[in-house]
């Protein structure tokens, strides 16, 4: 078993006991194929709106009620009963059982030739490995799964799993699973608790013989909202999904959070506070990338905080955001279970204007690499109206990298430490800040170019700032000591630049106690 398969295809071990929140079942499965169209989800999804919230029911055959982790790991699907199996298609898909933390049930459907039909559970799909298989033969799924060849031809690698309230993972060549996605954030960092919308059923079309691409559509509920979705999934050495979502909303929502990531930073160079471990470092991502509506690109590197902290970076139709894995190497890691060095980054690419907000960074502390404890995602200003539809277009690129402004350097490491002891009182605790960039017009310069270095701070004080090549790191060093004297929380930005403008990405990081 892999370090994180704990997290069972994109849903955390604190966020799996709040799924009791349910919504209604979107719709009986149908005994014969219907009709289907590329409006049908968004219809569906407003008479749901135009409904009192029904919360689904999650009884269980007995032989299910109680099982565990292992007990449900031994359910695995049989890839001999893949749907497209043996069609010479590009792309098949495998099913999850119900059980354990995934209770809710989820109808599926075939869709080909503007027909829409069920693909109906059966226990014989399924090989039951410690667990009686059960009787019943209408529990529906749990989620699915889509296999394409993007390593090697002969094979059909998993590439995206939906399992799990709204969450999906995906991965592009040669990664393995990592950080997850969502279809819908709702209430997050809320005293009274978070909402979690699910999606309740799935549309796979039947793809074309020689498709780059596969079509799903899904359809979400919760208690505040129902939604359409579709997602276009072309999987390759960049795996990208262009998604379209159609929200329709029961109540004002002031508290969303629209295309959500959710990932683990346990430590790195950067946030070592009480870490007595082997490797380096251990995270899915290591920092939040930020395109702004005026073209400024950030890099905030990710931290595990004492206690829960909100960023909240304003913006007006942001370019791009998302939550990166920089470090490739696995001597960043040194971890041969986890590899973390092959987790994929997930850049946001908004699809037309989605006006004024902000893109909110939530930091949660953890004691351990099993618990997702980062969530990004974009709050428009408004509240999105209830009774009217709303959209928002995206492209998410499942990646090892993104380019964004290739002209500037970005940001390898950061590193902080004890700054060298001195004897003067307002220096005590003084920590030295290392950063180092790489790449754009910044590679290259020699010792002596007239670089500049801008540092600033909101509290306490910076000093010794210094810049330079680092041939070691092939790029440059930005140094300098912070003295924070008696403050507690502490904002920082940094840049390089020259006479004709910044040469590297904007650096922004929040130092705390």
């Amino acid at each position: 078993m892999q370090r994180r398969e704990v997290l069972l295809a994109g849903v955390s071990w604190p966020l799996l006991s709040l799924l009791s929140v349910a919504g209604s079942r979107a719709m009986a499965a149908p005994a014969a194929a219907t009709p289907f169209d590329a409006d049908t989800v968004a219809s569906l999804a407003r008479a749901l709106a135009a409904r009192p919230f029904v919360p689904q029911g999650k009884q269980l055959p007995a032989s299910l009620e109680k099982i565990g982790y292992d007990q449900y790991r031994g359910i695995r699907f049989n890839p001999a009963q893949a749907l497209w199996r043996g069609q010479s298609l590009p792309f098949q898909a495998q099913f999850f059982h119900r059980g354990f933390f995934f209770r809710d049930r989820v109808d599926i459907y075939a869709v080909a030739g503007g027909t829409a039909t069920p693909v109906v559970y059966r226990p014989e799909q399924f090989t039951f490995d410690g667990t009686a298989a059960p009787k019943e033969t209408d529990l529906g799924y749990a989620g699915f799964r889509l296999h394409s060849p993007i390593n090697r031809p002969e094979y059909f690698d998993e590439i995206c799993a939906f399992l799990g309230a709204s969450y999906f993972r995906a991965v592009a060549k040669g990664q393995a699973y990592g950080l997850s996605a969502r279809g819908l954030a709702l209430k997050t960092g809320a005293p009274a608790g978070e909402e979690f919308p699910v999606f309740r059923s799935f549309w796979l079309e039947q793809p074309a013989p020689g498709a780059d691409h596969a079509v799903v559509h899904a359809l979400l509920d919760s208690p505040s909202v129902a939604g359409a979705y579709r997602f276009v999934i072309r999987p390759g050495a960049e795996t990208v999904f262009d998604v379209s979502v159609r929200l329709f909303p029961r109540v004002a929502l002031d508290q969303v959070g629209i295309a959500p990531l959710t990932s683990m930073f346990q430590f790195d160079s950067n946030d070592r506070v009480g870490i007595d471990d082997y490797r380096p470092a251990v995270h899915d991502s290591d920092g939040l990338a930020l395109v702004n509506g005026k073209g400024e690109q950030v890099w905030r590197p990710l931290q595990n905080p004492s206690v829960l902290q909100e960023s909240a970076f304003e913006d007006v139709n942001p370019r791009g955001f998302g939550l990166m894995q920089r470090k490739r190497a696995f001597a960043d890691y040194a971890d041969s279970e986890a590899h973390y060095e092959k987790r994929p980054s997930l850049w946001i690419e908004p699809q037309g204007e989605w006006g004024a907000g902000a893109v909110h960074l939530f930091e949660l502390p953890t004691a351990d690499e099993f618990h997702d404890n980062i969530v990004g995602f974009w709050r428009p200003a408004q509240a999105l109206a209830a009774g009217k539809e709303h959209r928002f277009d995206y492209r998410m690129h499942w990646c090892d990298q993104h380019a964004w402004l290739p002209q500037l350097a970005t940001v390898t490491r950061t590193r902080i430490g004890a700054a060298a002891a001195a004897e003067a009182d307002a220096k005590r605790g003084a920590r030295l800040v290392v950063i180092d960039f790489a790449g754009g017009r910044l590679q290259g310069l020699a010792d002596g170019a007239l670089v500049r270095a801008d540092v600033t701070t909101n509290k306490g004080k910076v000093a010794h700032v210094t810049a330079h090549p680092n041939p070691g790191a092939d790029g440059w060093r930005l140094a300098f000591e912070l003295q924070p004297g008696a403050e507690r929380s502490i904002e920082l930005r940094a840049v390089l630049g020259d006479q004709s403008g910044p040469l590297t990405e904007t650096w922004l990081y929040r130092w705390t106690a």
